[in-house]
Parts: structure tokens; C-alpha cells; sequence
């Protein structure tokens, strides 16, 4: 292993009161058991950015049942690998074991081990792991030292380590003089990389859009050699990772990457000849983004996915039934499956909206509309998509004056609905059966 790069904390900017505390409480524990313990990945390269990381992981050299001893709000996930998850509310810190390095195959090797609707599984430990994926190869679930963790990692701008027992930045792989460059580059060979789990592509596009950095040409070459593979990976993992694209506050610049790598249209062909409709709307749901430090609980995932469905029109295309899929509930968007409660919160907020862009809508239907569940997001959706702060401003005070509403004109209140506005229910009075019959004998 190289002498890694050692940056004391008099020559670096990251500083513990940009770190999540409950994040810190996890590090210091650990090392208070004599465990070594590194904040790891992505937030390390945040913070030497100036930027906010959005998650902060740890590394370290406890096993994860020696985690769990430490913390009681501890929870052990994954069958291969195993994690801790330690939960402090809604909030999670994952902490991972330091891992093994793996000796890299050929890429036509690599080939031949990807597993159906999933990367290439590249582990160090030869025995067979029983279990429902037990027909995958499994060569990653022993553990190792930080510097073979450093090599396990994906790009070098990753792979960078920060000590909480001296307050020192780690640099194995030189990420230090890649974040230096503005250079997104593989650790080890790409194309290998890429094979071992095609998504690291679009992640590699993804993080040089973010962060206005260029590709490594090693890492460009290799995206257009082996983009084909990124039609195999899981599009559930593909999914999430356009949820998270949208989400970012970077969303107009990175689809434009994946468009110039061509990845974009292998994953979703109805996006390859990109309108301006398209990056018109990714620009507004980017600029709504940004006025907020993380992402709002307001930008769902019927949102996000609608953002690029209705300029392309795909919303009115439904899937053809399956046998899965007899209704044809779901819409396949390219080769992701949008879940059917998004298709029709969708419909709901289209057609909510153009009534709430009305200003002679009167004021009982108003009201009513109010109470309706689609109308947080189709709120969202007005002053995302249409000019209309004037309306926008008008269904926001609306919103905080009113009590819940009951449905709007000619629709029948459910008890709940009733309740939630404060009306007491009308309670029936019941019927005696036998009318004024007197008893026999009287």
C-alpha cells in the first residue's frame, strides 16, 4: 500500500461544528473503545469544498456486533455485508467496517458474474453464503484495514478519510489532488469499475455535474464502452437514483451530462431528443431547490418524477398489462416502473391546478379544495410550474386560516373528514321495531 497523504488540521478547512453532531457522538465513542473511527466518502469531499454534505458516514474498525455492544439504538443490516444503522430519531448514521481489497479481473471475466437486474457482486471471501442470493458469486464480505477500504471505494474524490483522533484528512488514492484539479476519476482501472456495478457511470456524471468538475478521460472512454451495461442494473436502483438526481438542486445540469454520455437514453429512450419544455422545468425545480439547505419535505416523489413525465407527455402512456401487472396500473417510463399511487397523485394535481390558477373560483369550491389530498403537492406544482405568485400566495394564507375542509360542492363528507373540521357527527336516532303494538293481555 502507498504512504497515504497526511493533511494535520492546521492545513485543512473542515472543522467538527460542520459535522453532524449525532454523527461526531458516533465517532467519539468509537474511539473512545479503541477503535479507529474516519468520517469517510462524500462528506469528507463536501466539507473540504465548503459544501454541505448531505450524509455523513463512518468508517471504522469495530465489528458490527462490537458496534452494537456500543449502541443500544443500533440495528444490523445486509446479508452480504453486514452494516449498522444507528438511528437517533428520524435521523440515520451508517457505519460500515473497514473492507478487504480484492484483486481486480478482466473486465470479460467481470462480465460474465453480473447477476440478473443487478451489478456484478465482487467479494473476497470463496465460501458460499446460503440465503436467497446464494447463486451469486460472493468475493466482499471479509473485512480489512483503512487503506484497503480506501481502494474499495469508486472514485478517488471518495476515498478520502477524516480522523477523529488526531482531526486529520487521510488521502490514500489522491483524491487531495483530484479535488485540487476538479477531476472526477476512478480508483483503479474504470473499466473494471463499471463492469463490477454499472451505476457507478451515471454516478460518475452525476458527481461532475454536482460538483462542476470534468471527467477523468480514462473515465469518459470507459462510460462509452460499457454504457450498454447500465440497461442491466436494477431499475429500482435506477429509480432512486433519478430521485435523488431531482432532488439535488442539480438536476437541469446532470441530465444534460447523461444526455451527452448517451446513458440517458438507454435508461429512458423518451428522453433522448431532450425538449426545451424538459430543461425548462428541470431550471424551476432547481431554482425552488436551492432556497433551501436540504431538500423540503414538499419536492415528493410525485413531484420529482413529474418534472420530467408531463413535458414529455409519457403520463398519458400506460404500460401494457402483464402478468404482473394485469390492469396496466404501473407506467414504464424507459426501463423504471413508476409506482401507480405517483401516476395518479399526478393526475390529480393536474387537473387541481388549472382550477387553482382560476382567480374567479368561488370561494366555497375554494374552500373545498383545500381539504382535498393531492392539494399540498398541487400547491407545489403551482409555484413551480405556472406564474402565478399572486395565486400562490392566495392559497397559502387560505391554507392557514382555514380548518380542514369537508370536500367540495355536491361531494359527501366522510366521517373523518367531518370530525378533522370540527363538526360534531349527527348522531341518528334509532328506530323501535314494533311500531305502538301494544303487549298481548293489555
Amino acid at each position: 500500500m502507498p504512504v497515504p497523504v497526511i493533511l494535520p488540521r492546521a492545513e485543512h478547512k473542515i472543522s467538527r461544528r460542520d459535522i453532524d453532531p449525532e454523527a461526531l457522538k458516533v465517532l467519539y465513542r468509537l474511539h473512545e473503545n479503541h477503535h479507529v473511527a474516519y468520517l469517510v466518502g462524500g462528506s469528507v469531499r463536501d466539507l473540504l469544498l465548503g459544501r454541505r454534505p448531505k450524509d455523513f458516514d463512518i468508517g471504522t474498525s469495530a465489528h458490527p456486533y462490537q458496534i452494537k455492544k456500543l449502541f443500544r439504538n443500533c440495528w444490523i443490516i445486509g446479508r452480504r455485508f453486514r452494516l449498522a444503522h444507528i438511528k437517533f430519531g428520524p435521523k440515520t448514521i451508517e457505519v460500515a467496517t473497514f473492507r478487504r481489497v480484492v484483486p481486480d479481473l478482466p473486465p470479460e471475466e467481470l462480465a460474465g458474474e453480473l447477476g440478473p437486474g443487478n451489478a456484478v457482486v465482487v467479494a473476497s471471501s470463496p465460501e458460499p453464503i446460503p440465503g436467497p442470493d446464494a447463486g451469486m458469486i460472493h468475493r466482499d464480505n471479509t473485512f480489512g484495514t483503512p487503506e484497503e477500504d480506501a481502494f474499495r471505494r469508486d472514485f478517488t474524490i471518495n476515498g478520502l478519510f477524516y480522523d477523529i483522533g488526531t482531526f486529520s484528512v487521510i488521502d490514500y488514492v489522491g483524491g487531495l489532488e483530484d479535488l485540487q484539479k476538479r477531476v472526477v476519476r476512478s480508483i483503479g482501472d474504470p473499466r473494471v469499475r463499471f463492469v463490477e456495478d454499472p451505476v457507478r457511470m451515471l454516478r460518475a456524471v452525476v458527481m461532475a455535474s454536482r460538483l462542476d468538475f470534468e471527467l477523468d478521460p480514462l473515465v469518459a472512454e470507459a462510460i462509452a464502452e460499457y454504457r450498454g451495461l447500465i440497461a442491466e442494473a436494477s431499475p429500482a436502483r435506477l429509480l432512486e437514483e433519478y430521485y435523488k438526481i431531482l432532488r439535488s438542486g442539480y438536476a437541469e445540469a446532470t441530465f444534460r451530462g447523461l444526455a451527452e454520455t448517451r446513458l440517458l437514453e438507454l435508461i429512458t429512450p423518451e428522453l433522448k431528443n431532450p425538449s426545451e419544455a424538459l430543461w425548462d422545468a428541470l431550471d424551476r425545480l432547481d431554482t425552488y431547490r436551492r432556497r433551501f439547505p436540504s431538500a423540503p419535505p414538499e419536492l415528493t416523489n410525485t413531484i420529482l418524477i413529474g418534472s420530467l413525465l408531463v413535458p414529455t407527455g409519457a403520463l398519458d402512456r400506460r404500460s401494457p398489462p402483464s402478468v404482473r401487472d394485469p390492469h396496466g396500473d404501473r407506467l414504464n417510463f424507459g426501463i423504471l416502473q413508476i409506482a401507480r399511487r405517483d401516476m395518479e397523485r399526478l393526475r390529480h394535481i393536474r387537473q387541481l391546478t388549472p382550477r387553482m390558477a382560476d382567480p374567479e373560483l368561488p370561494p366555497r369550491v375554494a374552500r373545498g379544495i383545500v381539504g382535498r389530498p393531492a392539494f399540498p403537492d398541487a400547491l407545489v406544482w403551482l409555484e413551480l410550474f405556472r406564474d402565478e405568485p399572486e395565486r400562490v400566495e392566495f392559497w397559502k394564507q387560505l391554507r392557514t386560516t382555514q380548518a380542514p375542509a369537508t370536500g367540495e360542492p355536491g361531494e359527501p363528507a366522510s366521517p373523518s373528514e367531518t370530525l378533522a373540521a370540527g363538526k360534531p357527527r349527527r348522531r341518528r336516532r334509532r328506530r323501535r321495531r314494533g311500531g305502538n303494538r301494544q303487549p298481548e293481555g293489555a
